[in-house]
């Protein structure tokens, strides 16, 4: 095929196995149950008395959807495109395919089309369903068209980005993180420029960021308006996301033999020339002893060697570049983040913004926590995605077997990895809860709902990363892994986000809504059951996975009628179980999957 044999070969593959027609089933029913689950919330407190009302429902129902579907396809196509080629990188087999005669173009083509196959089933199977909506009224079918060719532009973009850094960077966490905060800046800059109200070259700022971002692009194609203006509203997103994945594609192709194998890899000129050493400390091979730069066996034991804690792990995790010197980068990237994020908060605490925003009633949602909560939620998923890796790449490494039989013990395994993910991750754990401390110190958060933040992420913060450590010892594939833990918070934290939009959009009435969303929670408290505990079932895992969705629905209601309080009580007690509940079973035993079970059990 035109993509090469990597493609070939996906496409040939991926329809045998049961997990694509899962995921599709899933994903179908999901979006079916999304559909219902606002139905009932407008039947239960509303009355449906004309075709309006009907037309009403479907054009909100579409504009929840809609944006909810590209912004998990998007985090999606990037962290699967990124994974595919770090895995290979991880298990060194990426050398044995620039071997081959493969051309540039076949291996970055191939790696980025096998990753979007996945992605493109998923869309295609929201296609009949979105079209669904229409038959409600309020949306038409040029908006189902108009919206799936935005996200699937935006996946394409995405997907190339992912592909592109995955060869460029050595390291899975770097590629993962860096993928992430690339599309965070991005998405950020842009929406931070449509709010400036500035002109460029007669152009307004709305319409260059309509043109560049995809939130405001899809925003756009899902309104009814979309049918008069797509020439305006959509086609210029269209050349402008094709017009950079081609550009990105490029730069991935013409590099790609560049940047790989890295420099890690590479054996340096000067080890490999070293000779061997005999009794009298002369170099070998015909050389001069006193002349050569090659150290000799009185040097080497000479050499003054590092004090090693008294639990290993967590002195390689702090105290060694086990993530490789890029992750400085990794860091400069997210400081650059967090500081739009700073400027924008402090643009609305010097306007008064931040403050109107906190004391009135009328505000759902305060400008300052539309500012911070994308941060934190990228903090998150960073830390979930380093605490993930500090797992696999050990077993990539083969390192785990030789772990397991050395006189390391679980507790200082466990304690040490995930002690070691909570320190590299200190900025992003850090920088957010400074910014709220700026936000309270100037009036614009209370000082108990200040103590409430920095307590609620705190625990956020230890649950995600010990799901990473947990995904990553519970399942044999890498990328498996990866998906589950990434997965699993994206749908806790834009599960919320979700509910939250169509609690407002649809209804006054908070306290009365746990029968619409019974299907939701119950099919939230499977999959979250199916991803902690299919591999290591426990009744502990059992429950926490029972509870988590009540209580998060718990959660969104009481946040949205004012009492902090509450919601602070049930997120530490439901998440701190929820820990504990998978960290506890891996104290005492070795729980670690290493892919050569046949009955799939852990070893």
């Amino acid at each position: 095929m035109f993509a090469g044999p990597i493609f070939t070969r996906e496409a040939v593959v991926s329809p045998r196995r049961p997990r694509l027609f899962v995921m599709r089933g899933v994903y179908g029913t999901a979006l079916l149950i999304l559909i219902s689950t606002a139905w009932m919330i407008i039947a239960g407190t509303q009355v449906v008395r004309n075709i309006s009302d009907m037309a009403r429902f479907g054009a909100i129902l579409f504009q929840i959807l809609v944006p909810l579907q590209m912004a998990l396809l998007m985090f999606m196509s990037a962290i699967q495109a990124a994974s595919n080629v770090s895995v290979e990188k991880d298990r060194q087999t990426l050398v044995l395919l620039l071997m081959t005669r493969m051309s540039n173009t076949e291996l970055v083509l191939g790696k980025l089309f096998s990753a979007l196959l996945s992605v493109g089933s998923l869309l295609l199977t929201s296609a009949p369903i979105l079209m669904l909506v229409v038959l409600f009224g309020g949306t038409s079918f040029q908006q189902v068209g108009w919206s799936l060719a935005v996200t699937l532009t935006t996946c394409l973009l995405a997907g190339s980005l992912g592909t592109m850094i995955g060869y460029w960077r050595e390291k899975t966490f770097q590629s993962l993180a860096l993928v992430l905060l690339v599309i965070a800046i991005w998405v950020g800059s842009w929406e931070g420029l449509s709010q400036t109200g500035i002109s460029v070259g007669g152009i307004s700022a709305e319409r260059i960021a309509q043109a560049m971002s995809p939130i405001q692009a899809i925003l756009s194609a899902s309104r009814p308006t979309i049918v008069e203006s797509w020439q305006t509203d959509v086609v210029p997103y269209l050349v402008s996301s094709l017009a950079l994945a081609l550009i990105v594609i490029g730069i991935a192709i013409a590099r790609v033999r560049v940047w790989n194998p890295n420099r890690e890899a590479r054996p340096r000129q000067q080890e490999a020339e070293f000779s061997s050493v005999n009794i009298y400390g002369e170099v070998a091979a015909g050389k001069e002893s006193e002349s050569q730069t090659a150290p000799t066996l009185t040097q080497l034991v000479n050499r003054k060697s590092r004090p090693v804690w008294n639990n290993p792990i967590l002195w390689r995790e702090m105290m060694t570049w086990a993530y490789g010197k890029k992750i400085l980068f990794i860091r400069l990237a997210y400081w650059l983040a967090a500081f739009a994020v700073m400027a924008a908060l402090y643009w609305a605490v010097t306007s008064g913004v931040a403050t109107r925003a906190t004391r009135a009633t009328t505000v759902t949602v305060p400008l300052v926590a539309q500012a911070l909560a994308p941060l934190m939620l990228v903090s998150l998923v960073i830390l979930t995605a380093l605490a993930v890796s500090s797992i696999t790449t050990e077993r990539d490494g083969k390192a785990i077997d030789l772990l397991m039989v050395t006189d390391i013990s679980p507790k200082e395994f466990l304690f040490g990895k995930l002690l070691g993910v909570l320190y590299l991750g200190t900025d992003l754990i850090l920088l957010p809860l400074l910014m709220c401390g700026y936000l309270w110190w100037n009036q614009a958060l209370s000082t108990e709902n200040f103590l409430f933040v920095v307590l609620g992420m705190l625990i956020l913060n230890i649950f995600v990363a010990a799901l990473g450590i947990h995904c990553g010892m519970s399942y044999a594939s890498t990328r498996t892994a990866i998906s589950v833990s990434l997965g699993t918070v994206f749908f806790l934290f834009l599960g919320v986000v979700t509910c939250m939009v169509m609690l407002v959009s649809f209804t006054g009435n908070l306290e009365a809504q746990l029968a619409p969303f019974l299907a939701c929670i119950v099919g939230g408290a499977v999959g979250l059951y199916v991803a902690l505990g299919w591999q290591n079932p426990s009744p502990a895992l059992a429950l926490a996975s029972m509870i988590l969705p009540f209580a998060m629905f718990y959660t969104i209601t009481s946040m949205l009628l004012g009492h902090f309080a509450s919601v602070i009580i049930v997120v530490a007690f439901t998440y701190g179980f929820a820990t504990t509940a998978m960290l506890v079973p891996r104290l005492t035993e070795f729980r670690i999957s290493t892919g050569r079970s046949k009955t799939g059990e852990a070893e």
